[in-house]
Formats: C-alpha cells, sequence, structure tokens
C-alpha cells in the first residue's frame, strides 16, 4: 500500500516535470517584458523574496545617522542612481520611459515607497539587486555607506525637513530617459 502511494507520488512529480518543461521549451510561459505576470508568477517571487530578506537582511539599525546632511547625500545618490527607474517626487505621475518598458514596473518609490520596511531589506536589495527584475545590483558601484544612506533617505522620504524637501521636489529636472535627453 504505501509502496503503491510512494510511486503514485514519484509517477505525479515525473509528470509535472515533464509538462513544466514541454511548456517551457514551446513559450507557453511569457519572457516578454509588456505581458502581465500569472498568479503563480507574483506568489513565487514574492514568497521567495520575503524569505531571503528576511534570512539575509542586516537585522540591527542603519548606521548612517538620521542628519539633514545624509539625507541630502541620499538623495543625490538616488538622483544619480535610482530615479530613472523608480521616479521622483511625482510618483506615478512621471515615470521615465525607460520605467514604463521594465518588467516587472519598477514601483515608483514617491507613490508606492517602502518607508514601511526594515532599512535592512532596502539595504540588501539596494546591495544585491533583485532577480528576474530590472534592479541590478549596486555592490560593486556603491559602498555599504552609500547604501544605507540611500536607505536613510527612502525610509524617511515622506517626513522631509524642508530642505531636504526641497532637494526631492527639484528631481526630475536632470533625470535622464531613454533617449538620453
Amino acid at each position: 500500500m504505501i509502496k503503491g502511494f510512494v510511486l503514485g507520488i514519484v509517477f505525479t512529480i515525473i509528470v509535472l516535470a515533464a509538462a513544466s518543461y514541454v511548456a517551457l521549451a514551446r513559450g507557453v510561459i511569457p519572457a516578454n517584458a509588456d505581458a502581465i505576470p500569472g498568479q503563480v508568477e507574483n506568489f513565487v517571487a514574492d514568497m521567495d523574496l520575503t524569505a531571503v530578506l528576511r534570512n539575509e537582511a542586516p537585522k540591527g539599525p542603519n548606521p548612517v545617522p538620521l542628519r539633514e546632511a545624509n539625507l541630502l547625500a541620499g538623495i543625490q545618490l538616488y538622483d544619480k542612481h535610482c530615479a530613472v527607474c523608480h521616479g521622483t517626487a511625482a510618483g506615478d505621475a512621471a515615470p521615465s520611459p525607460i520605467a514604463k518598458g521594465e518588467y516587472p514596473k519598477p514601483p515608483q518609490l514617491a507613490s508606492d515607497g517602502v518607508e514601511d520596511d526594515p532599512e535592512g531589506w532596502t539595504f540588501w536589495k539596494i546591495k544585491h539587486g533583485i532577480r528576474w527584475t530590472g534592479m541590478p545590483s549596486w555592490g560593486r558601484e556603491l559602498n555599504d555607506e552609500q547604501i544605507w544612506t540611500l536607505a536613510l533617505f527612502l525610509k524617511h522620504m515622506d517626513k522631509l525637513s524642508p530642505a531636504a524637501s526641497a532637494a526631492w521636489q527639484a528631481l526630475g529636472h536632470t533625470t535622464p530617459t531613454a533617449n538620453g535627453q
């Protein structure tokens, strides 16, 4: 009885693996950037990313102190490295042509902010990137202090001082677009 049950499970796994291979080999699963993701794809990606962040993201506090100079430095780093995909203070009203063409669509952080995320999660995402998205790993381009400075800005972007808010609102006039203008 147990032998038949185990064989049934093995047979089911083999059939599912073969069906998955056939689906992939025939191009049934969309690979194009303008396709709408399926529920299974969203579920798997969200579950995996959440588990990885829980296991690997730094758990301690941000070592970069919350000071206006650090927020301004974070805004400058954001402008240089992030705004082209994640937008400016205009949020969903003004994504760049690059952001419009990416799959999945990058969150426009002024609208879809990460203020509620632990800063360690934001640090990890910036440093390591997110596979199967347009989010690159910045760990070779930016040092840990710069990444923590970006995480600091993103954590506090909804409650900036007047000077930092003015700098944030001023972004967008120099953000490059897909054709470099």
